[in-house]
């Protein structure tokens, strides 16, 4: 969904109500219908954040219907049985909250933020998007066209728009995360209503969601709550098809160009990485981190400050569920040749390959990711999302408080052993992106 301006001074407001916390309290436990619920209580501010993460994400799609999840983010703000169409929103924005929604390769994630007096609203909506949802050719044809709205805005009018598109479908064969997450619109045009249907009732059931709350709520009061809202709905009858990690592995590497609509030429790397979760990619992310965040990474100095043959560059880790990549990409300077960008940037990988950072870059590495890692947990909104990702992708909500002992075990040994592990060339994708005229002209 998108949100007014209005909605997005809210939501910044919200966002930054709460303090970081050294430790995050929580309570879990299952209801009968197997809906994992996680309570964290704050009485910082008279606010709270109710949010369901359903399992569900574009991975889960079927190859001849993809865009489903992302389709179901927008769908299912149509109403319910109980709720008028189009009216969702406005229970929450007529009590001062703001809503939104998210969609990624693996998972579907809703939230209100309302003041702490309108907990009950937030969880009848919650309860009615999980039981009573309209799933009908009406609201289909609507959000189809906002969906093809979001696409031509995001993704075919947006310079640089399908990097991610564009690399993923060739870094995967095999698994679904080849196809985006938006999905075809082809898919969603040829889809019945009885596709939708039947995807709403396998996956939007509370054995395969996460309801997590956070903020100035009274525990044993919202388990009341709770149960009396959520309780009822009965559990999933079908089974919920697993995915497997089934994508064999790159084994040498994949080049292409393609021509969009931009001035500047870019280099586009993709390395695939292990899953989100793992002891490598907890190094991973760490070298990503060292190689593109902020002005004294090393990307940075070298194509941006010495160079000068970036106007940008940056590494960034997909920490999927299942083996993700590492996106590097960097747009040239006016006159800059890629093949020079390319060059560059593929040095500083291969020095983090034979030699170990020093001890300044590796205390300040670690300073970042310290930093980061509370930053994540300064508002209520960002706890209730945390909570409920750490138990979705790694099964344990408590990784809030201790994930950052992962990070920090890492060695400088173990950064270099993963640049030589998975930065090299037969383990990865890269594009040439360049100016639409340049293919028009024959270069």
């Amino acid at each position: 969904m998108n949100l007014s301006r209005f909605t997005l001074i809210l939501t910044t407001f919200f966002g930054l109500s709460c303090f970081a916390q050294n430790k995050i309290e929580f309570t879990e436990y299952d209801l009968e219908n197997g809906l994992h619920v996680i309570l964290h209580e704050d009485h910082t501010t008279p606010i709270v954040t109710v949010s369901v993460m359903y399992h569900v994400g574009s991975k889960n799609e079927n190859p001849d219907r993809t865009g489903f999840a992302h389709f179901f983010e927008h769908l299912l703000f149509e109403g319910s049985e109980n709720i008028p169409r189009g009216k969702f929103s406005e229970y929450v924005e007529n009590a001062g909250g703001v809503l939104n929604a998210n969609t990624s390769n693996d998972r579907t994630f809703y939230f209100e933020n309302l003041p702490s007096n309108m907990l009950e609203t937030g969880l009848w909506l919650e309860s009615e998007r999980m039981l009573h949802a309209k799933v009908d050719i009406k609201g289909v044809e609507t959000q189809r066209e906002v969906v093809k709205e979001e696409k031509r805005q995001r993704i075919d009018n947006q310079p640089y728009g399908s990097i991610v598109t564009e690399i993923m479908k060739r870094a995967y064969t095999v698994h679904p995360y080849r196809w985006p997450v938006i999905g075809s619109m082809e898919h969603l045009n040829a889809a019945q209503e009885e596709d939708y249907i039947d995807f709403y009732k396998k996956y939007y059931v509370p054995n395969n969601a996460i309801l997590s709350i956070a903020g100035d709520l009274d525990i044993e009061k919202t388990k009341a709550l709770i149960e009396a809202y959520f309780g009822p709905i009965p559990r999933g009858t079908g089974d919920i098809p697993t995915v497997e990690d089934a994508e064999p592995p790159l084994t040498q590497e994949i080049r292409d160009t393609v021509y969009d609509n931009i001035q500047l030429p870019a280099v586009v790397q993709a390395y695939r990485i292990p899953p989100n979760g793992t002891d490598d990619y907890y190094a991973v992310s760490m070298l990503a981190q060292l190689m593109s965040q902020g002005e004294s990474s090393r990307l940075q100095k070298k194509c941006v400050n010495e160079t000068q043959s970036a106007m940008f560059v940056g590494a960034f880790p997909f920490g999927l569920e299942h083996s993700g990549v590492t996106l590097s990409f960097g747009i040239c300077t006016n006159d800059t040749d890629p093949k020079d960008l390319e060059n560059e940037i593929n040095e500083e990988f291969e020095k983090l390959q034979l030699e170990l950072i020093s001890d300044k870059e590796f205390e300040k590495l670690k300073n970042q990711i310290e930093n980061d890692f509370v930053s994540s947990n300064s508002s209520i909104m960002g706890i209730a999302e945390s909570l409920a990702d750490y138990e979705m992708y790694l099964g344990d909500a408590n990784l809030i408080n201790t994930e950052i002992d992962r990070y920090l075990s890492v060695s400088k040994e173990d950064i270099q052993k993963v640049a030589s592990k998975y930065f090299v060339k037969d383990n990865r994708v890269v594009l040439y992106y360049l100016p639409i005229e340049e293919s028009e002209n024959g270069e």
